[in-house]
């Protein structure tokens, strides 16, 4: 009776981490799609002050005296001689995007996307 109650209890608790897992996993996603969607709308914020600049402003280049410190990344290098796609999609990759065929679009994780910088060396 005792080795019926102890199986009992750890098939009970191998369902409930089962279901964890499964609610850990949703939870991940859900994570991944609010970061993407802060980043979107951190740009798109960006780039809204700067048009009420430029707009309040005339003389003003668009440029914002002051970013604060959450917008500040380094801007890529501009190579002369290619386009101004290969610029944009240099600095969408600079912003933690991927601009690889595989996960176009989504926010960079981990560091460095092979893919992605194959793609931007060629």
């Amino acid at each position: 009776m005792f080795m019926k109650d102890i199986f009992l209890r750890v098939s009970e608790l191998e369902s409930n981490i089962g279901t964890m897992h499964s609610d850990l996993g949703d939870l991940k996603l859900k994570i991944k799609e609010l970061l993407e969607e802060n980043q979107r709308l951190r740009i798109e914020n960006q780039q809204l002050r700067k048009i009420l600049k430029r707009e309040t402003d005339p003389g003003s280049n668009g440029e914002l005296a002051e970013e604060p410190a959450a917008l500040r990344k380094e801007k890529p290098p501009s190579v002369p001689g290619i386009g101004e796609g290969y610029d944009n999609l240099a600095r969408l990759y600079h912003e933690g995007f991927h601009i690889c065929n595989v996960y176009y679009g989504h926010l960079r994780m981990e560091g460095d996307c092979l893919f992605c910088l194959s793609f931007l060396s060629k």
